[in-house]
């Protein structure tokens, strides 16, 4: 039986604080220990260089944040659970380019990321891509060449998040679609979102989700005191003791319900209902906090002292991760594409020379309506691709030319001016333009 793999990562750009560990490492160290699962945690620092320049910064989060996994119970063993830097994995870039390729541009600009800073602009009157930079557009590509490399069956996100996993299978799919011809090999597995929904997206100290960029987030290994402090913070209505408080929309009851057990969580819910002051509400969320974090803060403490030991078990969790997965992986996508061996073309141009008289081949010619049209037939004379009718001999020359070049990822382009294909003989009409490139001097 085939493990179930698992994948979660968390950018490198600022401390870690509570919503990292309720949507991602606790859930993440918990899964880690399931039977029939392979588990891969990793540190996306090159995620972190699309919106952070401060490479002090970048690289104390980095610290940060891989010294929170472990002191929260990550195990690495590189065998089930695999820790690891994106960029200690050269294989990952490298695969975003080959995605980038097959990526649509109409999906990349729905991205909630670029669409939200496009809307920005517009608001303040700018230029729609003022300030915007190739990697907050291509953000997407890399996130899906973290989840494809591995072929992640699962990836725990926020509800926010789901559109990229999306957007990962829909790349995943294009390429196993282009390249997985004739036999239909699929190169990648599509993965699937994993969302708590209790948990999916904690509010931070204004109510809004606890974010980076709102700063309105509490450091998950924060002091005791300092702590406290923030919680007693959070904003709350003006409802004084005694008066019944909704739990709905409350960015306190939320903090507490992720932090509880169910029945502690029912007994909050009836503390609400009953008219808590918020004072005593927001002590005891501190405790329930605090009594689950205080135990990890001095593990926490001991692995930000010793960062070599950090340092050592990622490279290890590196290596481990390209030698068994990333690089035989990457070695039979060259392949795919086209990026071969040289002395490898000898051979085939000779059995293509033998057989050039079999060889598909495009015929353009010009009808009684007057109009100029091509077609696609294959060894045996079977007509696979037929045109509709150009005014002008040389537009239909100019996709011919477009079909030799491009092979079969003009096929969309040129939908409009083809006769529907019958989806059965797809695969043949695949490789029959697969054949034409290689053939071409």
């Amino acid at each position: 039986m085939t493990a179930t793999r698992i994948l979660t990562g968390i950018t490198t750009s600022g401390t870690p604080h509570l919503g990292n560990y309720v949507g991602a490492i606790r859930p993440t160290v918990v899964a880690s220990r399931a039977p029939g699962t392979q588990n891969f945690y990793f540190l996306a620092d090159l995620h972190a260089l699309i919106k952070v320049q401060d490479p002090v910064r970048v690289q104390r989060s980095t610290l940060e944040i891989a010294a929170s996994w472990l002191a929260c119970g990550l195990q690495p063993d590189n065998d089930r659970v695999w820790f690891y830097r994106q960029s200690d994995i050269p294989e990952i870039p490298e695969l975003t380019w080959f995605l980038t390729c097959v990526a649509g541009k109409g999906l990349l600009n729905r991205a909630h990321a670029y669409k939200a800073a496009v809307d920005r602009n517009r608001a303040e009157h700018l230029a729609d891509d003022f300030g915007i930079t190739a990697g907050l557009f291509m953000y997407p590509v890399l996130m899906a060449a973290d989840i494809l490399i591995f072929n992640a069956h699962k990836v725990p996100v926020g509800r926010d998040q789901i559109q990229h996993i999306e957007m990962a299978r829909d790349f995943g799919q294009r390429f196993n679609h282009l390249y997985g011809e004739p036999s239909g090999r699929q190169y990648f597995t599509l993965p699937e979102a994993a969302i708590e929904e209790n948990v999916a997206t904690l509010p931070g100290l204004d109510g809004r989700k606890m974010s980076k960029s709102y700063d309105n987030t509490i450091p998950l290994f924060a002091p005791r005191e300092q702590l406290k402090k923030l919680i007693f913070s959070i904003v709350t209505d003006s409802r004084a003791p005694g008066e019944a408080k909704d739990t709905e929309g409350s960015a306190l009851f939320q903090l507490y319900q992720a932090f509880a057990s169910a029945e502690e969580t029912a007994a909050m819910r009836d503390a609400f209902a009953n008219g808590i002051g918020w004072g005593d509400a927001k002590q005891a969320l501190f405790e329930r906090i605090d009594a689950e974090i205080a135990p990890l803060r001095s593990r926490y403490d001991e692995l930000m002292a010793n960062p070599r030991i950090i340092e050592e078990m990622l490279r290890a969790g590196a290596q481990a991760a390209r030698e068994r997965m990333a690089t035989p992986l990457l070695r039979v996508l060259r392949e795919a594409v086209g990026l071969r061996d040289l002395s490898k073309i000898t051979a085939s141009a000779k059995q293509a020379k033998g057989k050039s008289a079999a060889a598909p081949q495009f015929k353009q010619y010009r009808e009684k309506d007057g109009k100029f049209y091509f077609k696609l037939s294959d060894a045996d004379g079977d007509v696979l691709l037929q045109s509709r009718g150009f005014d002008n001999p040389k537009d239909a020359g100019a996709w011919i030319a477009r079909f030799r070049d491009d092979g079969a990822v003009a096929l969309e382009d040129a939908s409009e001016h083809l006769e529907p294909v019958a989806i059965e003989r797809l695969d043949n009409v695949r490789e029959a333009l697969r054949l034409l490139s290689e053939s071409e001097p």
